[in-house]
């Protein structure tokens, strides 16, 4: 029988663990400072033979926090960290980086079936106005090989106008749609095989889900078939860093009506070892984001 646990910290952070290896640590409270927009996050996360496939505060882009719900063009606001590419100007440092308050947790369990966690949070703008109120769902399963983290969020505009999510995409910068939930993958897993059922796994392309396979571990992330705009571009990097993110705003922006909610789901499988095309479907068949909603 599979034992899963979940202990919440005095230092602002969940460990949850699969038979006695810690396989995630949810930061709810982060430490960083105000340009790096700070936010929970995933870090480490691990295989279930205890490989680490996160990094976090890398040196060539220190508000990358390993796995991360971060959204870089909120209108005005940059909830991503860092600068802002902005319109025929390209990258500027401005007085923009917002921030994610954990408000608390409203359900927090763990059984034999996995780990489920609800969580309030509040966004709030550099100068200090709720952008969004947000309820987040956590879950952990487990699996022979491998366990799944399901990311559900709904988001709800509190600003009292029209507000636009986008990406330095949407303001003009080609082929830099990323913001969503963003993995960055430790120095070890550079080189790696980015995935998909069918076709190339190219920046910018269309698909359900994405594989990111090296060596050491296999990510899997599958967008939920309820998702606006599913299936989701991609914004997948390998040369240079290892990076994965379904990208819902990386050509088009979308338009949050004051008051209005949005929701986004997310399954993210972590296998030990490199997977070919035929295990990383079979991967990401298993997930709940897989198969339809009812």
């Amino acid at each position: 029988m599979t034992r899963f646990t979940a202990h919440d910290r005095a230092d602002g952070s969940v460990v949850v663990a699969i038979d006695g290896v810690e396989v995630l640590t949810y930061v709810y409270r982060s430490a960083a400072e105000q340009l790096e927009s700070p936010r929970p996050y995933f870090h480490p996360v691990r295989t279930l033979d205890g490989t680490v496939v996160t990094d976090h505060r890398p040196a060539d882009h220190v508000w990358h926090a390993g796995l991360s719900w971060s959204l870089p063009n909120v209108g005005a606001h940059n909830f991503w960290g860092g600068p802002t590419y902005v319109r025929d100007a390209g990258y500027r440092q401005l007085p923009n980086n917002g921030h994610v308050d954990h408000r608390g947790f409203t359900a927090f369990a763990a059984d034999d079936d996995g780990v489920e966690i609800e969580e309030q949070l509040q966004w709030i703008s550099f100068d200090g106005a709720p952008v969004f109120t947000e309820k987040r769902r956590i879950s952990v399963r487990g699996g022979a090989d491998a366990w799944t983290l399901v990311f559900e969020t709904v988001m709800r505009n509190v600003t009292g106008e029209s507000i636009s999510i986008g990406s330095p995409s949407t303001e003009g910068r080609e082929n830099a749609g990323y913001g969503g939930l963003f993995w960055r993958g430790p120095a070890s897993m550079v080189g790696g095989e980015a995935l998909v059922s069918d076709g190339e796994a190219a920046m910018g392309s269309e698909h359900g889900w994405m594989a990111y396979s090296a060596d050491a571990a296999t990510v899997v992330m599958v967008d939920d078939r309820a998702d606006p705009g599913h299936p989701t571009p991609w914004f997948v990097r390998a040369d240079d860093y290892a990076g994965l993110c379904p990208a819902p705003f990386f050509s088009r922006a979308l338009e949050v009506a004051a008051g209005e909610k949005v929701r986004f789901g997310y399954s993210v499988v972590i296998a030990d070892g490199p997977s070919d095309r035929a295990r990383a479907t079979a991967l990401a068949a298993t997930t709940p984001s897989s198969k339809d909603r009812t």
